[in-house]
């Protein structure tokens, strides 16, 4: 029972999302006016807000002017509601389950937002990093520390290696190709991370993201000539990675050595 009242809470939280999708980038409020239709601005009532089956009881189109609906509303809450399941399952009712929950959903929102504009709003980076920061410090066993003390340092650490690194080779893009290689929304988006999950876990990441944006990198060069790619949401799938499989890599990678 509670697996379903995770995923349906998951779900409610995508359909925010959406809304932080849709309004962040337009610098519009998330929270006035309600829910209305992008198309003709008619309000939308509660019956056809029903996260994930109001799209497809709709058949994807509004009622109050059957325009079509975007596909990423639907994907959004199933892949919200998903993610957050498999959080419980793997953390149980934990603090991290919370903490990896607002990070997981202030990634799906910078990754949605960065394949459409190419940026990563302020109010998710900034605003995940203090939030990293002060639940790492409130609830240390998010980053498996035993005092507050270690769970923020290990946090500050954590966020300073993560920007750190991105901008480090933000430079050396820069300085080798004569223009700008690295944005400063993943700075701040890495930093964000690393205020999550510790810095070495954000070293991970770091290392895992280049591993999936290449492979989309070589196909949009060799397909549309692209030389540019949002680099945002490879950064948040090397992240994920990182922490269902981050502590076993590492392991993997580091048996006898130390």
């Amino acid at each position: 029972m509670i697996n379903i009242f995770i995923f349906i809470f998951g779900s409610i939280v995508g359909s925010f999302l959406n809304v932080c999708i849709y309004r962040l980038p337009k610098g519009r409020s998330i929270i006035f006016p309600g829910s209305h239709c992008p198309n003709c601005t008619a309000a939308i009532h509660w019956h056809d807000n029903i996260p994930i089956l109001s799209y497809i009881f709709l058949g994807g189109r509004a009622r109050c002017c059957k325009a079509k609906i975007s596909f990423r509303y639907f994907i959004v809450e199933i892949l919200t509601a998903s993610a957050f399941l498999i959080l419980f399952s793997t953390f149980g009712l934990t603090p991290k389950f919370f903490a990896y929950a607002i990070m997981v959903s202030g990634l799906i929102i910078a990754t949605f937002v960065d394949f459409e504009i190419q940026e990563i709003p302020d109010e998710v980076s900034m605003g995940g990093l203090a939030a990293g920061l002060i639940l790492s410090a409130a609830f240390p066993s998010v980053l498996s520390e035993t005092t507050r003390l270690n769970g923020f340092l290990n946090s500050f650490l954590g966020a300073l290696v993560g920007g750190g690194m991105i901008y480090a080779m933000g430079m050396l893009g820069e300085f080798a190709f004569k223009r700008e290689a690295m944005g400063g929304g993943d700075v701040k988006l890495l930093a964000m991370v690393g205020a999550f999950i510790g810095w070495k876990l954000v070293v991970l990441t770091f290392f895992l993201a280049p591993v999936f944006g290449s492979v989309v990198g070589i196909t949009m060069k060799i397909k549309h000539g692209k030389d540019i790619i949002p680099y945002g949401p490879y950064l948040s799938l090397g992240a994920v990675c990182a922490i269902f499989f981050g502590e076993r890599i590492i392991q993997l990678l580091f048996r006898g050595m130390f």
